[in-house]
Order: structure tokens, then sequence, then C-alpha cells
């Protein structure tokens, strides 16, 4: 088991190197320069080359790479002595705990990964995240929630229906909104219809976030504002939700147990709760697990239609301001998630059934 474990994490780790180095070369070959976006095309050429001397973008390309790696790497190698070295164990910019010392300059760390500042509000890109992830994750997590109840019990309603008007009209609605549709035409549609031409009817906003700052009390809690980006983030999760209950349940469903189950005596009921649905749900709880860390990313466009001020909302202005290291950080911070997500559910799968570590 820990042979298994340790390859998932090796897996995992490679994937994430992988995306830091794409990341990175993607983003050095977009045009424009740091500099200028941070003081503007007025700047004087003096400041100019003390904005990259301090990013490090006078350096050669592959040593910025390098010094992006060990920036973003949890353990990682600096010089505490030189302040003007690139790799310069500054305390402005890293949390830190010394490991093992090199030579006179050199000191190995274990720190929080640096994934440096905004060009704009020179915030630390980790605060930024670590302020507007709780929100999506909320969101994400609202849509998966509803995603899973509803999709399972439209499943089960459509299986033991098959074929029947109920069946397919479900269906058609499930591949032409929830596959065929993409959110942010789902969003527009959701906001416009429920947001403003229904709006006396739902009580809900077009747009608006988790807290609002209301004149006399402050911060206060808006769980409606979260119905329309929840049920608009979760219309394909559920329609793969309701195919995979359907199919799979419909599969269970002509075994033998359960003909052996049927000739006993028990009650339709009784057979697709206690019988056929748990075994049904294997490739159902496999799907909710992956889709939650897709929701996760996939929330960029609708949080921006509703002005739900998550991450997915920082990464949509950011790209319209050129604010790169907000955009890079993002995307470093969802592939974790993600992979990490997937190291889980795999070790899950390795200690359920012994069968996954064999084929691995």
């Amino acid at each position: 088991m820990g042979k298994f474990i340790l390859q998932k994490f090796v897996y995992g780790v490679l994937v994430l190197f992988g995306v830091i180095t794409t990341i990175f070369f993607l983003f050095n070959v977009l045009p424009g320069d740091p500099a200028m976006v941070m003081l503007g095309q007025r700047a004087s050429k003096q400041a100019v080359e003390e904005i990259h001397r301090d990013l490090g973008t006078d350096k050669p390309l592959i040593e910025q790479y390098l010094n992006n790696l060990n920036n973003v790497s949890p353990i990682s190698i600096h010089n505490y002595k030189d302040p003007k070295d690139l790799w310069y164990l500054n305390p402005e910019k890293y949390s830190w705990t010394p490991l093992i010392t090199i030579g006179k300059k050199k000191v190995i760390v274990l720190k929080f990964p640096y994934l440096g500042k905004s060009y704009i509000t020179k915030r630390n890109v980790s605060e930024i995240i670590k302020d507007t992830l709780p929100e999506t994750a909320v969101l994400a997590f609202a849509s998966i929630i509803i995603a899973s109840i509803v999709g399972i019990f439209l499943g089960i309603v459509t299986a033991t229906r098959k074929n029947s008007v109920l069946d397919r009209s479900v269906f058609v609605l499930a591949t032409v909104v929830g596959m065929s549709a993409p959110s942010f035409l789902v969003g527009l549609i959701m906001a416009w219809l429920f947001g403003y031409v229904l709006s006396k009817y739902t009580g809900l906003d077009p747009s608006g976030s988790l807290y609002d700052i209301d004149v006399w009390n402050g911060e206060v809690l808006r769980l409606k504002n979260l119905v329309l980006p929840a049920i608009t983030l979760g219309m394909r999760p559920l329609s793969i939700v309701i195919q995979l209950t359907r199919s799979s349940l419909l599969d269970v469903l002509s075994q033998d147990y359960i003909r052996t189950a049927r000739a006993k005596g028990l009650s339709y009921k009784m057979i697709i709760m206690k019988h056929a649905l748990k075994n049904a749900l294997n490739p159902v709880v496999t799907a909710i697990s992956g889709w939650f860390a897709g929701l996760m990313a996939g929330a960029v466009f609708v949080e921006k239609i509703f002005s739900w001020k998550g991450i997915g909302y920082e990464v949509v202005e950011a790209l319209s301001k050129n604010d790169l290291p907000v955009v890079m950080g993002a995307t470093l911070v969802f592939a974790t998630i993600f992979v990490g997500i997937n190291i889980i559910v795999d070790i899950i799968y390795g200690i359920l059934d012994p069968r996954v570590r064999v084929k691995n």
C-alpha cells in the first residue's frame, strides 16, 4: 500500500511540474512589459530597470524559470546573505523553516510557496487567493450537492420508468441543456430570467456575492445569491450524474441477484433502495469526486456573470488588466486542487479494492 501511495504522489508531483513549466513559458511568450503594467507608459527608464531587477525579468529566461520553480516549491534553496541575489531569502516574500545550511551563504528551507505579487494591487498573490478561494469552494460545493441530489433522484426515476415520456424528456434536457449549452450562456439566461424577469416572484438578484456590504450592518451573509450561480455551475455535472445513475442502475437491475430478490417477493421499492442503488452508485461517486475539482476551475465565467467574488472572478479581472502573476498563481492552485483530489480518490479506491493496487 505504501508503494501505491508513493507512486500516486510522484505522478501528482510530475503533473504539477508540467503545469508549472507550461504556465511559465506560455505567459512569458505573451507580449507586454510587466514594468509598464505596474508603472504606466510614462515611466522613466531608470524606474523600469529597477522593476525588472526586482522581478528578476532582467535575467536570462532559463534563470527566471529556475527561480520560479524555486519560489513555488515548498522545499527550496536560497541565499540568505546577499539581498541583491535573485534567490535571496527575502523575509517579505517567504515564511520559512531552515532545514540544512550549505556553505556560508546557502540554506535549504521548508516554506510556503511564493506565487509573486500582483502587478496592479501590489498584494501577494497568495493573499488574494486566500481571500477569494473560500467563496469559490462554497460555490463549487453547493453546485456538486445540487447536482448529486437532483441527479441521483432523476436517474432513479428515469431508470425505473425506462422509455417513458418522462425518461426521454429528461434525457433530451440533460443532453441539450446540461452537456451542449456552455456555462456562460446558461448563466446569462438564468440571470436574465430569474434575476430580472421573474425577480419579483423568485426574490433573487442577477448578481451578488456570498457577503454583501450593508450600510448599517456591515458585512452581511447573502445565501440567496448562491442559488443562481450554483444551479448554473451544476448543470453539466447534473446531466452526467443523471445519465450515469440511469445506465448503472439499469445494468444492476438486470443482474441475477435482483431477479432472486424479486422471486422472494420483495417490493420493487425495497429492491431499488436496499439492493440495487448502493451497487449502482460506484461510478456516480467517482464522477462526483472528479467534478468537484473541475467545478472550482470551471467557475471562472460563472463568477464573472453573477459578480461572485471568488477566485474565478479575480482571474477574469487579472486577465483584462494583464496581471499575469494572479492568473499564473490561480492556475497553479486549480491544478494542485485537481491533482490532490484525484490522488485522494485513487488512494481510497486502492484501500477499498486491492485489485486497483495490483493493476497499478
